[in-house]
C-alpha cells in the first residue's frame, strides 16, 4: 500500500477452510458481483450438537473461551459477527470472526450453494434452548490460511482490513488490524463452497472499531472507503488476488476528493501474471487503474486482478 507523503506500506489477504459441497462460481476466479446485505439470520435445521461445553452467559451466548474475535460485544449482536443490532437467536446460526489469518470453519451443513436465506447460515447453531452447538462437531471453529497474500504497514500508523462474513450477512466486519504485518484471509478449495474472501481497506489511522462496522454514508470508512480486495487458492495451488475501486465510495460524493493512499499488487519472484496491476489516484486518477487487463466491475469500478502460481506470495503494497 502506497500513501502519498507517507512511508510506504504493504497490504495483503490469505486464509483456509473446510469441506463444503461447494457449487462453482462464487470462487474469486470467477469475479462474481460482490453482494452485501443487511439481513437478519435466519431460522434453519438443527445443526448436530456437539456434546462440548462452551463458555455461555445467557441463551444464545457468544464463547469466549474458544480464541475467538468479538465483533461489537456491547452491542446487541453481543461478540458475533453480526450487525451491531443483530442478536442471535434460539433455532439460527450465528457467525463469529477468527484471528487474522483464520477463517470460520463451521457453518451450516445444508448449505451447499451459494443462494439466500442457507448462505446467511454460517457459526455455530444456537438450538431451541439457547444451547450454542457445532455443526461439524469434530472441526475446529477455525482454521488457517493459504499464507499466500499479506498485509505489511510501514506507515507508523495501523491499517485496518475488514473482511466481509460469508456464510452470513456479508457485512465487513471481521477485522484485521495491520500495524506491521498480518496474514490475511485466502480461502483455498475446502472453504465454504470455495468463496473467496473479500476486504475494505481503509486510510490509515482509522481504527477497526470505526472502520469495521456498516457505515453510514458519513466519512469514507468501512463499507465507505476508497478500495476493496479479494483473494482466494483454487485447486491447482494458484492464488489470484484483486484489488480495485469501491463501487460505493466511487457511486458517492467521496470521489470528488482523492485518497491520500495508493495500493498495488507485488509479488515474491517471477511468475506472477498480470503484474502491473496498481491504484495510484495521484498518477491515474480517481477510479483509475494502472494494468494490461484492468477490467470494470460492479458500479462501474474499475479493478485488476493477479495471478500467483503455487510456491509463489503476494503483498499488495
Amino acid at each position: 500500500m502506497k500513501f502519498f507523503n507517507i512511508p510506504n506500506t504493504i497490504a495483503a489477504v490469505a486464509i483456509l477452510s473446510l469441506p463444503c459441497k461447494s457449487k462453482p462460481g462464487r470462487g474469486f476466479s470467477h469475479l462474481k458481483k460482490e453482494r452485501h446485505s443487511h439481513n437478519r439470520i435466519h431460522a434453519s435445521p438443527r445443526a448436530e450438537d456437539s456434546g462440548e461445553l462452551l463458555q455461555k452467559r445467557g441463551v444464545c451466548a457468544f464463547p469466549t473461551d474458544a480464541g475467538l474475535v468479538a465483533v461489537t460485544p456491547g452491542s446487541m449482536n453481543a461478540g458475533w459477527a453480526m450487525s451491531p443490532d443483530q442478536a442471535c437467536k434460539p433455532n439460527s446460526y450465528c457467525p463469529y470472526a477468527c484471528p487474522p489469518g483464520q477463517v470460520m470453519a463451521q457453518w451450516n451443513p445444508k448449505a451447499t450453494s451459494y443462494t439466500y436465506p442457507l448462505s446467511m447460515d454460517g457459526g455455530l447453531y444456537c438450538d431451541s434452548n439457547g444451547k450454542i452447538n457445532k455443526p461439524f462437531p469434530n472441526q475446529p471453529y477455525c482454521v488457517s490460511g493459504t499464507g499466500t497474500v499479506r498485509a505489511v504497514s510501514s506507515c507508523g500508523g495501523s491499517v485496518s482490513f475488514c473482511q466481509t462474513v460469508l456464510p452470513g450477512n456479508e457485512a465487513m466486519l471481521i477485522p484485521t488490524a495491520v500495524d506491521g504485518s498480518s496474514l490475511l484471509a485466502v480461502p483455498g478449495t475446502s472453504y465454504w463452497c470455495e468463496t473467496a474472501a473479500h476486504y475494505y481497506i481503509n486510510a490509515p489511522g482509522v481504527s477497526t472499531s470505526d472502520a469495521c462496522i456498516w457505515g453510514d454514508g458519513s466519512k469514507p470508512i468501512g463499507n465507505w472507503a476508497p478500495y476493496v480486495a479479494g483473494a482466494n487458492t483454487v485447486a491447482n495451488g494458484d492464488t489470484y488476488v484483486k484489488i480495485g475501486w469501491n463501487p460505493i465510495w466511487t457511486g458517492s460524493a467521496f470521489s470528488k476528493t482523492m485518497p491520500t493512499f495508493g495500493i498495488k499488487i507485488e509479488c515474491s519472484g517471477p511468475g506472477c501474471n498480470g503484474l502491473p496491476c496498481s491504484i495510484d489516484p495521484s498518477i491515474d486518477g480517481i477510479g483509475g487503474v494502472n494494468s494490461p487487463v484492468k477490467a470494470v466491475g460492479a458500479g462501474g469500478a474499475s479493478f485488476c486482478v493477479v495471478t500467483v502460481p503455487s510456491g509463489l506470495t503476494a503483498d499488495v503494497v
